[in-house]
């Protein structure tokens, strides 16, 4: 057993696998109830979404405590830390195919769908088909549907709170780097400090997300209704701010394990990996603050 441990290690039997399989289910189950229920019916698929959810949050709290432990307790050598690595950079690299998928989508719509509409290319003007108020300019109210679907809206200008979280997250960046390079020289304190600084760069951002989401809905009729435009705008800034919700709450947990004094010099791969995943998603967000609210 020494002998094998020594080369990989092999943890011990879980329950987290089939719990996490359970909580998974009754979450799905519960969406799926309230998406197909009638009006007025729609309660009890809520109830099991909230069960599920509570669920998931409690199988990942025990899982990564079981983690942790193992790794406390010394049990993670080379081949682990390095087959921890590649699973990392594998997670990123499927991150990566998921944005881009959405970042391929909005580039067909607006190079090729919206010009075809408008006649570019074959000189029929596709759009007197379908509703004569058509516009084919990015962005143009007519242009991404009828009006009297979600009626005129007005585009989110680049240069007011998304260029604030831009350079809110490019401070984050820093502050997460300076506090990896405090960890690797062993100055808890600055790590503590700057850390926790990307914490609250990170909440801030959040909290400039939501002001700027209701600042869209009522002052310039922004919604999900207005067209692809408003579609692909909420649904490429909504999942990255689900991203970053979910990359602060990791910080913070690091910055918990720092407090308690988890990790060294050598070995502080959990927080290398929150490190990675926190850079993915500023790159991210430069992506769409070119290509979403500039170009």
């Amino acid at each position: 057993m020494s002998q094998q441990h020594d080369i990989y290690y092999v943890p011990s039997k879980s329950q987290w696998p089939i719990v996490a399989a359970v909580v998974m289910f009754i979450t799905v189950f519960g969406a799926a109830h309230w998406l197909n229920a009638e009006p007025g019916e729609s309660g009890f698929g809520k109830t099991v979404i909230t069960i599920g959810a509570i669920g998931i949050l409690g199988m990942f709290f025990g899982w990564f405590r079981s983690v942790i432990k193992e790794s406390l307790a010394g049990n993670y050598n080379h081949q682990v830390d390095t087959s921890f690595r590649m699973g990392m950079m594998w997670f990123i690299f499927s991150e990566v195919m998921f944005f881009g998928a959405f970042f391929g989508a909005l580039f067909y719509i607006r190079n090729f769908s919206v010009p075809w509409l408008g006649g570019e290319g074959h000189g029929v003007l596709t759009h007197q088909y379908l509703y004569g108020a058509y516009s084919a300019a990015w962005g143009a109210a007519g242009g991404n549907g009828p009006l009297q679907v979600g009626g005129a809206f007005s585009v989110v200008q680049p240069w007011g709170l998304p260029l604030l979280n831009t350079l809110i997250l490019l401070t984050s960046s820093v502050t997460v780097t300076i506090a990896h390079h405090a960890l690797r020289a062993g100055h808890r304190g600055k790590i503590l400090l700057f850390l926790g600084l990307t914490v609250l760069l990170g909440a801030t951002f959040l909290y400039c997300q939501a002001h700027e989401y209701m600042e869209a809905y009522k002052e310039l009729n922004l919604t999900l209704h207005s067209g692809v435009y408003g579609s692909t705008f909420f649904m490429l800034t909504g999942f990255h701010g689900l991203h970053v919700t979910l990359g602060t709450i990791m910080l913070a947990v690091i910055w918990c394990r720092v407090l308690k004094g988890h990790f060294n010099k050598e070995h502080h791969f959990g927080f290398e990996a929150v490190a990675w995943y926190w850079h993915f998603v500023d790159v991210v967000w430069l992506g769409l603050f070119l290509f979403v609210y500039i170009l």
